[in-house]
């Protein structure tokens, strides 16, 4: 999730150009917004709130992929003509999110040409974003990934300020983000709030200084 913010740069913008063509809803945390395996039908978009992505494996393990803020596009696989979800999105911190059908998006696409090439610009920075994520986990070790996705929960290194309060993300939900276990978290969020690195006060705080375990080789 580094670099560029994950979503439009202008949300307004967005929905202006779908008009019509679009549905609100709002969702309770943790309610399901769709269900890895259900028909791909329409693309979403989060207008406020976050969204967690996970893919649950044939053996019965489920890893989550992403956890998307405000402005981020998500289910356009359909557009590719993936008939089914691969992944689930359910809430986080009850966002309300927007639903466009996918023949609109097509639509819209082909009609509206600053808004396509926002589009693909958008989905090729999430696909850098991707690789840099694959090359975290192959090099990288727990504690720097653990660093590294707390400083992105934050904000650092985005376009708008880092937020002062990290949405809460439980022990659990970073531990399957990184690939470790609840423990292993748990031992690490103890360090990185020793060392100052960040704070429990009235929510978490992840300072920039977090940045020294992420560069230290």
């Amino acid at each position: 999730m580094p670099g560029k913010r994950t979503g439009s740069s202008d949300p307004n913008a967005f929905l202006s150009v779908v008009g019509k063509g679009k549905t609100f809803k709002a969702y309770r945390d943790k309610q399901s917004i769709y269900k890895q395996g259900d028909p791909a039908d329409a693309v979403f978009y989060v207008d406020t709130g976050k969204v967690q992505i996970t893919v649950l494996s044939d053996g019965g393990k489920e890893a989550v992929i992403a956890i998307l803020d405000q402005g981020s596009f998500f289910g356009e696989g359909c557009l590719a003509g993936q008939p089914l979800r691969m992944s689930t999105a359910t809430a986080i911190e009850r966002p309300t999110i927007v639903r466009v059908e996918k023949k609109v998006m097509v639509r819209l696409l082909h009609e509206k040409p600053t808004f396509a090439e926002s589009f693909m610009t958008y989905l090729l920075s999430r696909n850098i974003r991707m690789e840099e994520d694959l090359v975290d986990q192959l090099f990288n070790s727990s504690e720097k990934r653990l660093a590294r996705i707390l400083l992105l929960l934050a904000r650092y290194g985005k376009e708008s300020k880092p937020e002062p309060v990290v949405s809460k993300v439980s022990q659990e939900t970073l531990a399957a983000m990184i690939g470790t276990t609840r423990a292993r978290v748990s031992y690490f969020m103890n360090k990185f709030r020793k060392l100052g690195f960040i704070e429990y006060n009235g929510g978490l705080h992840v300072h920039s200084s977090l940045l020294n375990i992420v560069l230290h080789d």
